[in-house]
């Protein structure tokens, strides 16, 4: 009597969640990626790297490994250690080139901004539990918060003159604006490929988009 085994592909556990992919990344290339202390600034383009290495890997799809990519660079832990001076590294953790002083700027940015934000929602969040129900407090507050988000809009509506740029001319991080519709929406460059740019948008929304709509 015969036992039958179990096949290979049922016994592979696909992995769901970011941080499980971000953690499996660190596990498969400890010299790239890391989970704690100081991370390496990474490969421009190492995407491409990824998803070559992991062709065969059921446990991780190209869908996950974006997603888990654009969660580790954009780390509090990972923008902090974009400094002047330090080098990128491959998968392998060879060193592939030093930082661009506009990525490190950008890199400087990004945490500053994200920072502050949650600073902004930290004591947003401790007003409305301290916030008492009685009195008119409450109210003038609302008309406050309202009048500064009615104000916000006014400072964006005459931005500087933009100009279109070809797909040669960008770089992944930079800084674009993306024509969506009447207004444009700043966005920083993630992915490049030909023609199709990914593109972060302020909001958190990464979108797909052409070159020809993209200005600087």
């Amino acid at each position: 009597m015969t036992t039958e085994q179990p096949s290979t592909q049922e016994s592979v556990e696909k992995l769901t969640d970011v941080k499980a992919v971000i953690a499996y990344l660190a596990e498969q290339f400890p010299a790239c990626f890391s989970l704690e202390g100081d991370a390496k600034p990474l490969k421009i383009g190492l995407f491409q790297d990824l998803a070559e290495r992991l062709d065969q890997d059921e446990r991780v799809s190209k869908t996950q490994l974006r997603q888990a990519l654009r969660r580790y660079t954009n780390s509090w832990r990972y923008l902090r250690c974009q400094k002047a001076g330090a080098q990128r590294v491959d998968l392998d953790g060879n060193e592939v080139g030093e930082l661009e002083a506009e990525h490190v700027e950008h890199a400087q940015k990004t945490l500053k901004e994200s920072q502050d934000k949650a600073k902004a929602a930290r004591a947003e969040k401790q007003g409305r539990e301290n916030k008492r129900p009685e009195g008119r407090k409450p109210a003038r507050s609302e008309r406050a918060k309202n009048a500064k988000l009615k104000s916000k809009p006014e400072t964006k509506r005459n931005p500087a003159p933009l100009k279109a740029v070809s797909s040669d001319k960008l770089k992944v991080d930079q800084a674009v604006m993306v024509q969506l519709g009447r207004t444009p929406a700043k966005g920083v460059i993630v992915d490049i490929n030909r023609d199709d740019v990914m593109v972060r948008l302020e909001t958190g929304l990464t979108v797909k988009v052409k070159a020809e709509h993209l200005r600087i």
